[in-house]
């Protein structure tokens, strides 16, 4: 079992597990789920002490969060529990676009509570920023849920430097989830340091490149014909650019071989290497892929290592952008 852990945000403080599990992939996204193998792996990861789980109400749509409530069934003070609001979508699975109206913002946290099937919420991120709607307003409402106990933190996802100001002066901010790799390190320009001159801690989301890190992925043809990696949303795996960004990978795996790891683990190991403040959660529904990243908790990193590793993946070396659209992204 792991004890590792790591503080978020300073104001509003919370303590996790260094390593989190992005649930979203038990039920949609990257191929068919099952969600027995699901919770498995969820209570797999509460047993080692990955106990920072992540979800949002737009994962299924909707199934996720159930999932994940009766999988901590039980075991909910072990869990630091993060949800997400704010990408609407029908129970048909549409998307109805993006809402940070107060209203929306209660409707959707006393839904999530109920699916989740506990009374509060340690984490509660705005999933992606409503340019519609003043970020002050939206805040507003997510003040409201602490001030009523339904929410302990709160936090933003994909938020620019200058939102994550203006929301942090509303209340404090714990987090900030955006991705995070040796494959997507934008942020570095102006969003870190951002968010460490406030006090905020980074949860770095597909800090495996979407699995492309782990080496495992050696071709389109291996995922799932329902597998979103498939489709124009993800160009880093089409074509020439997945040539390209595979040429990278194998350069990543040479240097996990010098270290005696697997690919994966020295990615991870790699984002765990960046901060104190940094909490990465990797998605996996099964088992045997939760016991690899865990093993990246016990890689250690020297300079000459993570040298090695900016000179093999050069931040403008990954081909293809991270989304095919990025207009959800606030800039």
């Amino acid at each position: 079992m792991t004890t590792q852990h790591r503080t978020l945000g300073t104001t509003s403080a919370l303590t996790v597990s260094a390593l989190g599990l992005g649930c979203m992939g038990m039920s949609e996204f990257y191929g068919t789920g099952d969600e027995q193998t699901g919770i498995d792996t969820i209570r797999r990861a509460l047993d080692f002490g990955v106990s920072f789980l992540d979800t949002a109400d737009m994962y299924g749509p909707f199934t996720n969060e159930r999932l994940v409530g009766k999988a901590i069934a039980g075991r909910r003070d072990e869990v630091q529990l993060a949800t997400k609001f704010g990408n609407k979508r029908g129970e048909d699975g549409a998307r109805l676009g993006i809402d940070g109206s107060p209203e929306y913002v209660r409707a959707a946290c006393d839904a999530s509570l109920q699916r989740l099937g506990v009374d509060h919420i340690d984490l509660y991120y705005q999933h992606r920023v409503d340019k519609a709607v003043p970020i002050e307003e939206t805040v507003g409402a997510m003040k409201g849920l602490v001030e009523a106990g339904k929410v302990r933190h709160l936090g933003l996802s994909e938020a620019s430097a200058e939102t994550i100001r203006r929301a942090h002066a509303v209340h404090p901010i714990t987090a900030l989830q955006t991705e995070y790799s040796l494959f997507t390190r934008d942020l570095e320009d102006e969003i870190l340091p951002t968010i460490r001159e406030l006090g905020i801690g980074l949860v770095p989301y597909s800090p495996l490149g979407r699995g492309i890190l782990t080496g495992a992925i050696t071709s389109e043809e291996q995922l799932e014909a329902n597998d979103s990696r498939r489709t124009a949303y993800f160009p880093r795996f089409q074509g020439e650019a997945l040539e390209t960004n595979l040429g990278l990978v194998a350069k990543v795996r040479a240097i996990a071989e010098e270290k005696g790891c697997t690919p994966g683990q020295l990615a991870l190991a790699w984002v765990l290497a960046q901060g104190d403040d940094v909490a990465p959660i990797p998605g996996t529904k099964r088992v045997k892929y939760l016991e690899e990243n865990v093993g990246a908790l016990e890689v250690e990193l020297t300079a000459d290592d993570l040298a090695a590793l900016d000179a093999a993946v050069p931040r403008d070396a990954v081909a293809g952008p991270r989304y095919g659209d990025m207009s959800s992204i606030d800039a």
